[in-house]
């Protein structure tokens, strides 16, 4: 209780990011346990992508600030730096809309790092639903364990469920130039001027479709395509 009580002195203010388009079958739970957080002083950003079900109707519910980005412009890393523009927080969250936080202390719990000025980021565990693809199911639980990190040098990062501060972010944007695993991108370029990101597996979220979209070879492609490009420094 030490810990947590002294990340409610501090309370920074926290803006949480939202990506979303068509997320009507996630969103409300979401939402709803996002409002129920025990970390209070928080605003929702949720970014739109041209949506055509009843995704905004159930944003609006909730007093979500909503921003746009159209199919045209859309890619992971513009999506972001939009919402993040549209932000107040000096603390980013960024929240999948179709991750659910699994309890009343998700958000502090990514918080409570940051107040070390050398941690730079902290990203949470990702679990599985029950009727996730076994696919799926087995990644999140193979690649989220239970073991609190510090990663130096480690560059692995998740934007489905992830912390960073704003004045980081306003030295180094997420790269626009490409098309997914802009986290990692970005992650190695702060881990290189001598920086932590810690990941906290108590602050944990459900995610239906996991991180590999049960063996989607297209997402495959071009994940591998820019991790190679990660690694090679040519983002």
């Amino acid at each position: 209780m030490v810990l947590f009580t002294t990340v409610f002195m501090t309370n920074s203010p926290v803006s949480i990011i939202i990506r979303a388009k068509n997320e009507e079958k996630w969103l409300d739970s979401c939402l709803f346990a996002v409002s129920n957080q025990d970390y209070h002083n928080f605003e929702i950003v949720l970014v739109d992508n041209e949506s055509t079900d009843h995704t905004l109707e159930i944003a609006e519910r909730y007093d979500c600030k909503i921003v746009y980005i159209s199919d045209k412009e859309f890619n992971f890393s513009k999506a972001l730096n939009i919402g993040i523009k549209a932000a107040r927080g000096e603390l980013i969250a960024i929240l999948s809309g179709h991750c659910i936080p699994a309890d009343e202390q998700w958000l502090l719990r990514l918080a409570m790092h940051l107040k070390s000025k050398d941690v730079i980021a902290t990203y949470g565990r990702q679990i599985p639903l029950p009727d996730s693809d076994a696919a799926d199911k087995r990644d999140l639980w193979i690649t989220f364990g239970q073991d609190r990190k510090i990663q130096r040098k480690d560059y692995f990062f998740h934007n489905a469920n992830s912390m960073i501060r704003r004045e980081t972010w306003e030295k180094i944007p997420f790269n626009e130039n490409i098309h997914g695993v802009e986290d990692q991108d970005w992650a190695k370029k702060v881990l290189n001027q001598n920086n932590k990101i810690i990941y906290e597996p108590t602050a944990t979220v459900y995610h239906h479709h996991g991180i590999h979209h049960s063996r989607s070879e297209k997402r495959a492609v071009r994940v591998v395509r820019m991790i190679e490009l990660i690694q090679q420094d040519l983002t």
